[in-house]
C-alpha cells in the first residue's frame, strides 16, 4: 500500500472512528446525569471534542482492526443513584445502544443513498458513502466488544447489576486484571475469531451486499 493509499484509508476511517467513540462515551454521562450523576458533566466529558473521550491503545486498536477498540471510560458514581445496581446497567448498555443506533442510521442513509447517486456520485459522495459503510462496521464493532463480560468493559457492568450482590462484589474484584486480559485477548486474535462472526452477521443484516 502506497503512502497515497493510505492517507486516502486513514481519511475514510478517521471520522467514523471519532464519531462513533464520542458518542459511545457521551452517551454513558448523559443517562448517568439523567439518572441523577453529574460528574461526567462536571468533568468535561459532556463534550463532541473527542480528544476528551480517546484512548490511545483502544484508538490504535481501532485503527488496526476496523472493528474493535475502545475509549476513556466516562467517569460515574453510582451513589448518586436512586437505585445503583439497576441505574448503573441502564448507564452501561448507553453506549453500545447509541452505537447501535449510528450503525443503523449509517446503514440507512447508504441504503437510501447508494441507489440513487453511486454510479453517478464524483469526487465529493464516494468518499462520504465509503464513510457512512465504515461507520456501520466501527459502531457495530464498538458495541458488540463493550458489551464482553470483563471488566471494565461495559458488558461487565450489566453482568454486574444482574448477578447477585455477593456475586458481582467477587466478579468486580477482577477488575484489575480486566485490561492485560482485553490486551491479552485482542493481540492474540482470540477476541477476532469470537466476536468478528458476529459483526459480519450484523453488517450483513443491516447492509446486505450493498457495496
Amino acid at each position: 500500500m502506497d503512502f497515497a493509499s493510505i492517507i486516502q484509508r486513514l481519511a475514510i476511517l478517521t471520522p467514523p472512528i471519532l464519531l462513533a467513540v464520542t458518542i459511545h462515551e457521551m452517551a454513558h454521562g448523559w443517562v448517568a446525569y439523567r439518572l441523577g450523576d453529574p460528574t461526567a458533566k462536571l468533568m468535561g466529558r459532556f463534550s463532541l471534542n473527542p480528544l476528551r473521550h480517546l484512548d490511545p491503545i483502544g484508538t490504535m486498536v481501532f485503527f488496526l482492526t476496523q472493528t474493535i477498540g475502545w475509549a476513556k471510560p466516562v467517569p460515574v458514581n453510582p451513589s448518586y443513584f436512586k437505585n445503583p445496581r439497576n441505574d448503573m446497567v441502564w448507564v452501561a448498555l448507553a453506549g453500545p445502544g447509541a452505537n447501535i443506533l449510528l450503525a443503523v442510521l449509517s446503514a440507512v442513509l447508504l441504503r437510501q443513498v447508494l441507489g440513487s447517486f453511486w454510479e453517478t456520485s464524483g469526487f465529493f459522495m464516494r468518499p462520504v458513502l465509503y464513510m457512512a459503510y465504515v461507520s456501520v462496521q466501527i459502531n457495530i464493532g464498538l458495541a458488540v466488544f463493550n458489551l464482553l463480560p470483563i471488566p471494565p468493559l461495559d458488558g461487565s457492568k450489566v453482568l454486574m447489576g444482574i448477578l447477585p450482590p455477593g456475586l458481582a462484589s467477587s466478579f468486580e474484584s477482577f477488575e484489575r486484571y480486566g485490561f492485560l486480559l482485553i490486551l491479552v485477548l485482542v493481540f492474540t486474535g482470540v477476541t477476532g475469531r469470537v466476536i468478528v462472526p458476529l459483526i459480519l452477521y450484523m453488517n450483513k443484516l443491516l447492509l446486505g451486499t450493498v457495496l
